[in-house]
């Protein structure tokens, strides 16, 4: 399980190096092939290959004839490419989402999200951050969601 906020780069070829949180988990996992693909052009999502196949298994359980679910898989296809991470723990983001959302040779926060990795640019992440505060209604949500606990 992914959590947690990593700094990290996308050098100069595309790669990103998996910061070493997370590559230890995939390692313990015996994982070396990612599904990098985006929902929105804005940050990507790596997924190690088990946890989107599982998601592609729980998609096809589902009706193909779903607008959601087309729209679903055309975007994440557009932005999406399976790589493989080479020896020195880094893999490739796809040229198509490097420029998009900003992750040429820049500044990057990898935030863990549970089954997959979310990587943004630092700087516009930041700024979202700080306009999208929790509100007080916002932690009332999650308080329901959650049974009165947060």
């Amino acid at each position: 399980m992914f959590r947690g906020n990593h700094p990290a780069k996308v050098d100069e070829k595309g790669r990103l190096k998996l910061p070493s949180a997370f590559k230890a988990l995939v390692d313990a996992a015996s994982v070396t092939q990612f599904y990098v693909t985006s929902v929105d052009g804005e940050s990507a999502q790596v997924w190690p290959l088990p946890e989107w196949e599982k998601r592609e298994a729980e998609l096809g359980r589902l009706s193909a004839l779903q607008p959601v679910l087309k729209k679903y898989l055309a975007v994440t296809s557009y932005y999406g490419q399976q790589v493989e991470m080479d020896g020195q723990g880094r893999i490739l983001v796809p040229q198509i989402l490097r420029t998009r959302a900003g992750l040429d040779d820049e500044e990057a926060v990898v935030l863990g999200m549970g089954e997959y990795l979310e990587l943004h640019n630092r700087k516009r992440f930041e700024a979202k951050a700080e306009i999208n505060k929790l509100t007080d209604e916002d932690l009332q949500q999650l308080a329901q969601l959650l049974g009165g606990r947060i």
